[in-house]
């Protein structure tokens, strides 16, 4: 007997890791137990900062309209005001917006109300779904066939220009079903023109075709080169995405690409689809313009604006005297991608220009070496105003100077910009460079809203659902195994509370079917404890004393239990890998579960059970 006992005793470095995952998932956990502040979050637009002195005008501007605050804090680029409720948070969201205009974004939040003493462990709550907290849904296809055809049509010009320049003669060029056919009088021109294509153009598929007396080349895209232009056309847009959604003043966006060509946008809180629609289908395009050398910028502010000149403000609001005549055109850029500058070593914005702009480039920089050249970043936005109850489409046009750089040489088609600050200026800028020139079609197939009330309605649904099968269980086990199910009904708590604090320190986003998640793994989490306490019983039944039928218990079952655990771990890392949206929430929630239910059933219960009856003599279990 004394032997059994030794076999049922629990190692203390078991005990010491429970405690410790207890104390540290239930830290964890308990900031989602305090709720939200309504709050404004308050960001840098341009260059501009975010110090005591906004603090003091938002202050100000609110004190001056009686708005209560609770609080203010500073977050990483941001300035936090905490309101007492959501009429208080509308109405200083229409006071701040017109007191800082466009130099910041403010935007409506949810703050979490967590104290100090666990902020201080960086323990935050889990975020809301869409489906839970309101808002709309966009499911947007990009017309991929549209992006192929414009890069085709791009090669046309540039085609055109290098057999002018080799001097070879044809008769026509034009796009063909994604082709760019070159149309020549006999063979011998077609070859050199075949030459010279497959030097300055190492990513086009030459082939030949005789028609009618008439020699053709056909020039397409290899697969490689088509492969890119789709994955950059979905990172284009969705950097381009980006950029609108701040202006809907829009806290925690999810805008995320959801197979080869569509792009998932959802926007937590917004309501007015018509706005969203029309900030989302805004354009963008970049213009080249030289500065005005000639003049002074002072005696422009001061209002003597010279004749073909124009002030221009950068990003850090600096201004800059431009002229008005445009060199180029975002539409003629074909490429631009950021790298190290080779003399230099810092970083640089390689750019390439279709025919058309490398001429209008080389005949540019050719007279204006030594001066300076400006890019111009220019967005149109439709916005949908009520005026006298009547939607009144206004459209917004906003310009400012992205770049400025010194001509160091002459130059056309191909040409680098230097002189930038970082690596991820460059890459910035290379990105709105490159957005200028291709802007890929895209549709929305799919327009959800979900409105405020609709979302707390789903949170009170889930969190019943969860109770109501939480209680059941609880009855059917203290029913069922007596004792034992008071034990798998105290470990089935402390499973949903380590679910919660995973997620929680994950910052993972909670939606309907991650809720549902959640239910299932209830009833694994104690389907894990039945298998043990069945087992038990038999080992019971077959005479063996309570500590063996213990031991044995949890030593035999746990084959079977991994066995299903493990079958269902490979179906949740299967829907998350095929699914899309709240397929994969449902499969990270599952996943989880099946972790902390194992970790539960097998670790914690036995540790309780052990703790209870281990290491002395029962007569009998209450099972």
């Amino acid at each position: 007997m004394l032997l059994v006992d030794a076999m049922n005793r629990y190692p203390l470095w078991k005990y010491l890791l429970i405690i410790v995952v207890l104390v540290v998932g239930a830290i964890y956990a308990l900031p989602n137990l305090y709720g939200d502040d309504p709050a404004l979050q308050i960001s840098p637009n341009r260059n501009v900062e975010v110090d005591e002195v906004l603090r003091d005008r938002v202050v100000t501007a609110l004190e001056q309209q009686r708005l209560e605050y609770i609080g203010y804090e500073f977050v990483p680029g941001s300035l936090l005001v905490r309101l007492p409720d959501s009429d208080t948070q509308l109405r200083a969201y229409d006071v701040i917006r017109q007191t800082l205009g466009d130099d910041y974004i403010t935007a409506l939040n949810l703050a979490p109300a967590t104290p100090d003493w666990l902020r201080q462990f960086n323990a935050l709550p889990m975020y809301l779904g869409l489906d839970l907290r309101g808002g709309v849904h966009f499911l947007m296809e990009i017309d991929m066939d549209a992006a192929i055809t414009q890069a085709v049509e791009r090669y046309v010009g540039g085609v055109r220009s290098e057999l002018r320049d080799e001097r070879i003669r044809y008769l026509t060029i034009e796009a063909v079903d994604d082709q760019v056919a070159v149309r020549f009088r006999d063979a011998d021109e077609r070859e050199k023109a075949r030459s010279a294509l497959r030097r300055e153009y190492r990513e086009l598929e030459l082939s030949e075709r005789e028609e009618n007396g008439q020699y053709f080349l056909l020039a397409s895209l290899n697969d490689e080169t088509k492969q890119e232009i789709r994955r950059f056309a979905v990172r284009q847009n969705i950097t381009t995405l980006r950029k609108r959604v701040n202006e809907l003043g829009v806290a925690e966006p999810v805008i995320q690409q959801q197979g080869d060509e569509r792009i998932v946008v959802q926007l937590p809180g917004v309501q007015d689809t018509a706005r969203a629609k029309d900030v989302i289908g805004a354009t963008a395009t970049l213009e080249y313009r030289m500065v005005d050398e000639q003049h002074s910028v002072q005696d422009a502010l001061a209002g003597r604006v010279p004749m073909g000149s124009r002030i221009y403000r950068e990003r850090s609001g600096e201004p800059v005297l431009l002229l008005n005549r445009v060199i180029v055109t975002g539409d003629q850029v074909i490429d631009a991608s950021a790298g190290i500058d080779q003399q230099s070593g810092g970083p640089m914005v390689s750019v390439t220009l279709d025919s058309q702009g490398a001429r209008l480039m080389s005949d540019n920089t050719r007279e204006n070496i030594g001066n300076r050249m400006a890019v111009v970043f220019i967005e149109t936005l439709t916005e949908t105003r009520m005026v006298d109850g009547e939607p009144v489409r206004e459209t917004r046009r906003t310009e400012e100077v992205i770049s400025v750089a010194v001509i160091r040489g002459h130059f056309g088609k191909r040409f680098q910009t230097t002189g930038l600050d970082s690596m991820e200026e460059a890459t910035n800028l290379a990105l709105l460079l490159r957005a200028g020139a291709l802007a890929a079609p895209m549709e929305i197939v799919e327009e959800r809203t979900i409105g405020p009330s609709l979302g707390a309605e789903n949170v009170q649904a889930g969190l019943a659902s969860v109770i109501i099968g939480f209680m059941l269980v609880l009855v059917f086990m203290a029913m069922w195994y007596r004792g034992f199910g008071l034990v798998a009904n105290f470990v089935l708590a402390i499973n949903l509370v380590i679910i919660v604090a995973v997620l929680s320190m994950l910052q993972a986003t909670l939606t309907l079917p991650g809720i549902a998640g959640i239910v299932l793994t209830v009833g694994m989490a104690v389907d894990a404890n039945a298998l043990i306490f069945e087992r038990i019983r038999e080992e019971l039944r077959a005479g063996n004393t309570p500590q063996a039928s213990i031991n044995e218990g949890y030593s035999k079952a746990f084959s079977t239990i991994a066995d299903a655990n493990v079958t269902t771990l490979i179906a949740a890392i299967i829907l998350f890998i095929f699914g899309t949206g709240p397929i994969k929430g449902f499969a990270i929630t599952l996943a989880i579960g099946i972790a902390t239910s194992m970790f539960t059933a097998i670790m914690v219960s036995r540790a309780i059970i052990n703790a209870i009856v281990g290491g002395r003599r029962v007569a009998k279990l209450s099972i």
